[in-house]
């Protein structure tokens, strides 16, 4: 679970991100879960795009690829939103918990 904290750290660091993974209305399906663990491998940190097409509401796909990735949602602002999951050899270093 990340604390405020690293919340604030990670949106500042995907500010300047654009968005590698889209939701549209094929909404969470298994192909898209496998693409975005492939990009949270690869970035740790991405940023995640839902078009007017989805239906879904934006908190509920966050949530439910979050899940599905195992990864932690950072930030939700409009219709992007921010993963996070810790890599096997980690490039980012957040910060620690007092």
């Amino acid at each position: 679970m990340l604390t405020g904290k690293q919340k604030r750290f990670l949106r500042g660091l995907g500010h300047s991100l654009n968005p590698v993974i889209t939701v549209g209305k094929g909404e969470v399906s298994e192909p898209l879960v496998r693409e975005t663990v492939e990009a949270l491998e690869h970035h740790e940190l991405i940023k995640v795009k839902i078009l007017e097409s989805c239906i879904m509401d934006r908190h509920e796909v966050a949530d439910e690829l979050a899940r599905a990735c195992g990864a932690e949602v950072a930030q939700v602002l409009g219709r992007t939103f921010l993963l996070y999951r810790k890599a096997t050899e980690p490039k980012l270093e957040l910060p620690k918990e007092k």
